[in-house]
């Protein structure tokens, strides 16, 4: 009986900590039919590479080439959106270059490392907002008060939202995004559709507004943004369909993963108070530890391709119209990349080598920004707090339910005020 058979990704236990999961898949067979995904699990870093470097066989064009994972509760929402507000069509994520280039353009911009420098005061202001909404208590949920408004409150800022519909939009991302989690009921999946639709009227009267007032931002970006269908061809404005789901990812890219990675930082932190002490002590590791607590505890588990022909690969046939689960997490944690590969160290050269943000041509186009996020958000934090410890000892760090996301539900956490006053991190550390 092979070890794998004791394990499933949506059961408890593993879904809580998948690495032993993850860790047997690439000793026993690391590229694995997983049955409860119905996918070929792509468990190892030079594979996955390989997968990303051949669109033409490996698409992520899940609608043109295979159905979508998720099981029927996201058919649900889906046809609710499809029969109430605008379905789903395929722009960033679901598309190959060149389709994919054309709306790529679109956006990088707007994330481009240069326009994220400039945005480096404006993050570290929201940062020492935050902290000063909840430093007198001595307490917080550290996710529900810090490691999710931070990155909602950039994106809607982005977006030409107001900032008193964070928590709307919240709520509209998490609908976006549940049912393919894969723990929704019919009823939930339901609800997450109405949610959806809900978002798409609220963002077409903004899309309106942005026709009649053009602002800075990036809908007003979009509303006025011109792609040619075939080079050479003629210029034409994105439709609603587009804009929509162009606005689904920006909103549901723009601030999940981020908390996620945000909220897993800090619970590594808290695993290892010592760690605290050095990074206050030298300020310029922390760009290390952002690195390397994206890799150790990476924010998406998987993403998924479709083989458009019948292929092979880690000597396993893989028929055409295959799912793939791309195991970024598990990649993250490949014994043949990374020395001691299920050790937690911030001291590991190249740091920046993991696949948290992906690569290719769909390397997250706000990953410039997450890191700026996360970045700020601890250097502030670990100067303005100290003796950060867990509310309750016993906290077991649950999270979320999903197949494909890793993110805390909550973070309940006691400190000590080391620094009252707002903090301006030195320029010269990074």
């Amino acid at each position: 009986m092979s070890e794998l058979e004791a394990y499933n990704l949506f059961d408890q236990e593993t879904r809580e900590c998948p690495f032993r999961y993850f860790q047997t898949i690439r000793r026993e067979q690391p590229v694995y039919f997983m049955q409860e995904l119905g996918a070929y699990y792509v468990s190892r870093y030079e594979d996955l590479r390989y997968v990303k470097k051949h669109p033409e066989i490996f698409s992520n064009n899940i609608f043109e080439y295979g159905a979508q994972r998720g099981g029927v509760e996201r058919n649900i929402a889906e046809e609710y959106r499809a029969e109430h507000g605008w379905k789903r069509v395929s722009t960033l994520q679901r598309t190959d270059p060149p389709v994919h280039t054309k709306y790529r353009k679109l956006i990088d911009q707007a994330f481009s490392v240069r326009r994220v420098r400039g945005m480096v005061d404006y993050v570290e202001t929201m940062v020492n907002d935050l902290i000063d909404a909840f430093i007198d208590k001595g307490e917080c949920d550290f996710m529900w008060e810090f490691a999710i408004p931070l990155p909602c409150t950039v994106i809607a800022d982005q977006l030409g939202v107001p900032r008193d519909r964070i928590w709307q939009l919240k709520a509209w991302s998490d609908a976006m995004l549940a049912p393919g989690g894969g723990f929704v009921d019919e009823a939930a999946a339901l609800k997450c559709g109405q949610l959806v639709v809900e978002a798409q009227k609220f963002f077409s009267e903004v899309m309106d507004a942005r026709r009649e007032s053009p602002r800075n931002d990036i809908i007003t970006d979009l509303v006025n943004a011109r792609v040619r269908d075939e080079e050479g061809g003629p210029e034409r404005p994105l439709d609603m369909y587009e804009l929509q789901d162009l606005l689904d990812q920006l909103l549901t890219g723009g601030n999940e993963t981020t908390t996620n990675a945000i909220g897993s930082a800090m619970m590594l932190l808290l695993q290892r108070p010592g760690l605290m002490d050095k990074l206050r002590g030298d300020q310029k590791l922390i760009r290390n530890f952002v690195e390397e607590s994206l890799r150790f505890e990476t924010p998406v588990l998987h993403l998924w391709r479709v083989t458009t022909q019948d292929t092979e690969l880690g000597g396993v046939k893989i028929p055409k119209g295959s799912s793939i689960a791309l195991g970024y997490a598990s990649a993250n944690r490949d014994e043949a990349v990374f020395d001691e590969s299920e050790t937690y160290d911030i001291a590991r050269a190249k740091p920046g080598a993991h696949l948290a943000f992906g690569s290719g041509p769909h390397h997250c186009p706000g990953a410039a920004l997450a890191r700026q996020e996360i970045y700020s958000a601890f250097t502030i934090v670990l100067n303005r707090l100290e003796n950060i410890r867990v509310k309750d000892p016993n906290d077991s760090f649950e999270h979320v339910p999903s197949s494909f996301l890793r993110g805390l539900a909550h973070l309940n956490i006691e400190f000590d005020v080391r620094n009252r006053e707002r903090y301006l991190p030195d320029a010269s550390a990074f």
